[in-house]
């Protein structure tokens, strides 16, 4: 599987930010704070993707976020921001702000650990090291969990981080403004589509994305994919497969189908079910999510709602 993959697999996890630190000369370089003026104008300029979807005289949204971000990405633009004032309920894959969602995702496997063979364990050490990430940080983590948080790690070459990614910015808007955050799927569904339930497949996915952070070459696709996020070009985000060559064989196809198609379903039914409670739902939901004829804004158009993708300005 490749390194491209298991990113998209660890931008889920984002509570355990908190807990991966440090920096010397040779760590990514820190993101420095925005200044009020840089603030100010990411107010002025949407970023992302954005629909209304109505139905039963209520209209709901589905925006797409990318799960890392920069200081200025923690405020919405303008027409995000509306959105979000005319919702009841925010509604997240998984609410980053809950303790216990924390504390489920940093427990343990029930599973047998993966005996890594010397070399390959060599090599994890070598990547924890370089990622300037403390060796206790990750102790509890099974080594397929250290390989995934290795690579969301890599964010931070490409300027980025899961600390400043949209849902942490979104779902404290929401309780700020006294609106209530629902997860759409649970921990134990994120943990067993995150991490392969095989030793095989475990030790195949842990030297993949180690032999991929070795060589550095996913930061491009990282930065590339940001860019395409911030000025909200659907199209490149829809290409992803052909961008990342990361569907190359039969397996990471059906990898990448559990990761995202097969979701969506579920996804999709959630969001129903609480619209037709009566709630007007922002949904904020990775935007790999959104594309193709599998993409949320098509199921839920099969659902008998009335889907609009909702223009930015300039």
């Amino acid at each position: 599987m490749s390194w491209r993959t298991i990113f998209r697999r660890a931008c889920r996890w984002l509570a355990l930010a908190p807990f991966l630190a440090s920096a010397h000369a040779a760590c990514p370089p820190s993101l420095p704070p925005a200044s009020a003026a840089q603030m100010a104008a990411a107010e002025r300029q949407d970023r992302g993707f954005l629909w209304s979807v109505e139905r039963d005289g209520r209209t709901s949204y589905l925006y797409g976020t990318l799960h890392v971000g920069k200081p200025t990405w923690m405020r919405p633009g303008p027409r995000v921001s509306e959105a979000l004032a005319a919702s009841d309920v925010v509604a997240l894959e998984i609410d980053p702000g809950d303790p216990g969602v924390q504390a489920e995702l940093l427990a343990g496997d029930d599973r047998a650990p993966v005996k890594l063979p010397p070399p390959l364990k060599a090599r994890l050490a070598r990547q924890v090291q370089a990622a300037c990430v403390p060796a206790a940080a990750v102790a509890g983590l099974s080594a397929a969990m250290q390989a995934v948080m290795l690579g969301v790690l890599e964010a931070r070459w490409a300027g980025l981080d899961p600390g400043f990614a949209q849902e942490q910015a979104l779902a404290q808007r929401a309780r700020d403004d006294g609106r209530e955050v629902v997860a759409l799927e649970t921990v134990a569904l994120q943990k067993k589509v995150l991490v392969p339930e095989s030793e095989s497949e475990a030790l195949a996915m842990i030297d993949s994305s180690l032999a991929e952070l070795e060589s550095g070459s996913g930061r491009r696709m990282i930065a590339r994919l940001a860019r395409a996020w911030e000025r909200s070009a659907l199209a490149t985000i829809a290409g992803y497969e052909r961008l990342c060559e990361c569907a190359r064989t039969a397996a990471e196809r059906a990898a990448l189908r559990a990761l995202n198609d097969d979701r969506n379903p579920g996804l999709a039914e959630r969001i129903e079910a609480l619209h037709a409670g009566g709630q007007r739902v922002f949904a904020a939901v990775g935007s790999l999510h959104m594309t193709g004829p599998k993409g949320l804004p098509r199921l839920l158009e099969a659902r008998g709602f009335r889907v609009e993708r909702v223009a930015f300005g300039p």
